[in-house]
């Protein structure tokens, strides 16, 4: 059978696996952005701290988020070798990670402003964020149990149910910005505060929504069945390095907006913050298919077939480029009409001018992007998750964070340097994916015990 005849059935089913996760990662893309957008109206100081906080929260969230994407991996593989209910006692274990960062989120509550004394914020924009990260930590516990039970449904092949979760959150986000941030229909008109309860109390009842799901969907086989510690150890073996590896390249981002764009004010600041959000717009759909393809990969390794995983990853980074592509040529042709309603209704050209500026050089590293998020996902659903990690931190840490301090800071490089920084590192982490690849390194790995 030839190419043509194989790839368009491929094709198919990775747009009917993809659209789901695209729009529950484009609902995500919503909720940060429906947030700076309905509080840019309360000035510079309410946009960075809310796009900013939004940031940080993550930061918090992206290492027990990362542990439990291996659930995703766990159950494809499975679910390709005709063991569902194996597939879903790695939900249950992502549900226990979910819970344990729950209990941590609580407990890091109080240290939220002096955490963030450390850095040069203003002392306004400080006061904000340091409110707005307080509330949203509080639902640390439903986020990554939403993330588990979504990599958990993505794995068996059902991409509709977590949609659906995630249509709900974004619908009662939306609906709670409107509430709390201005003050309707007599509730308090709370501001930064108010995008933040809005989203943490959306994300709460969500998840419980899909949690109840997931509980009658387990009724014929017991709700709880029966756990083995030696499987949440081989979870965790696999999960904590890709743990690892969004932890420590998001705090290297973290870094980059912290100290690198905050040491040059809050206008680019500010800019940054909504350049990445508008970024999101592209990254978050390729996201999804790619997480459709790591799907496939997965169910094609479970099943023994690993010779369909190439052809498989090309397709995905085919999709997740064009997409990306026709992006980055929007922010190259419109880039203030793009921008422009971050500026919330206020007259801020400084702003506006350098908004465009970077959100037109940001065009430049969609293709990378596209490329190193297509490599990862299906290195991850093979297992190869302690690379990934290690290369990962390797380029963020020793190129990346220091390389864009010292010419940002030291040799009076502007915004249009630091962007650049930001093109460099997602280039050289997609070169290093594709060789990683190309090696055939993952091919030897066994995720999946081979007897259960």
């Amino acid at each position: 059978m030839d190419a043509n005849q194989t790839s368009a059935p491929a094709l198919r089913t990775l747009l009917t696996l993809a659209w789901p996760i695209v729009v529950s990662r484009s609902t995500q893309v919503v909720v940060g952005l429906s947030d700076a957008l309905m509080v840019a109206h309360l000035g510079e100081d309410a946009l960075a701290a809310t796009t900013a906080g939004s940031m940080n929260t993550f930061s918090a969230l992206i290492f027990p988020m990362g542990i439990v994407f291996i659930v995703s991996s766990f159950a494809s593989q499975l679910t390709g070798r005709g063991d569902r209910v194996g597939a879903r006692r790695y939900g249950w274990y992502g549900l226990l990670v979910g819970l344990a960062a729950g209990v941590v989120g609580f407990l890091a509550i109080p240290v939220v402003p002096t955490a963030l004394g450390w850095f040069e914020f203003s002392p306004t924009v400080l006061v904000l964020m340091s409110g707005y990260i307080q509330i949203r930590i509080a639902s640390i516990g439903a986020v990554v149990g939403m993330e588990t039970l979504a990599n958990y449904y993505g794995g068996l092949g059902n991409t509709v149910r977590p949609m659906i979760a995630n249509v709900a959150a974004m619908i009662l986000n939306l609906f709670g910005n409107w509430l709390l941030i201005d003050g309707r229909l007599g509730m308090p008109a709370l501001g930064v505060d108010g995008a933040a309860w809005a989203s943490a109390l959306a994300t709460t009842l969500a998840f419980l929504g899909l949690f109840v799901s997931f509980l009658w969907d387990g009724r014929h086989d017991g709700i709880l069945p029966k756990l083995h510690g030696h499987e949440l150890l081989r979870m965790l073996r696999f999960g904590l390095p890709s743990g690892f590896n969004w932890f420590f390249e998001f705090y290297a981002f973290n870094f980059f907006v912290n100290v690198v764009m905050a040491g040059l004010g809050t206008t680019a600041l500010a800019a940054m913050m909504a350049v990445m959000q508008l970024n999101s717009v592209s990254f978050m759909p390729a996201f999804g298919i790619a997480s459709a393809g790591s799907i496939l990969v997965g169910q094609a390794i479970g099943a023994s077939k690993k010779d369909e995983v190439p052809s498989l990853v090309f397709l995905v980074f085919k999709v997740a480029g064009i997409w990306q592509g026709i992006v980055g040529v929007a922010y190259l042709l419109f880039p203030a009409l793009l921008f422009r309603p971050f500026q919330g209704g206020l007259e801020a050209p400084e702003l506006l001018l350098v908004g465009t500026r970077m959100l037109m050089l940001s065009a430049a590293w969609q293709l990378f992007d596209s490329a190193a998020t297509a490599l990862g996902e299906a290195l991850r659903a093979a297992g190869d998750t302690a690379y990934v990690m290690w290369m990962r931190i390797a380029i963020a840490w020793l190129i990346f964070a220091p390389g864009s301090y010292f010419t940002v800071r030291y040799l009076g490089g502007g915004d249009v340097v630091a962007v650049a920084w930001v093109v460099a590192y997602l280039g050289i982490l997609a070169l290093a994916l594709w060789l990683r690849f190309r090696s055939g390194a993952w091919r030897l790995l066994q995720l999946v015990e081979p007897t259960l």
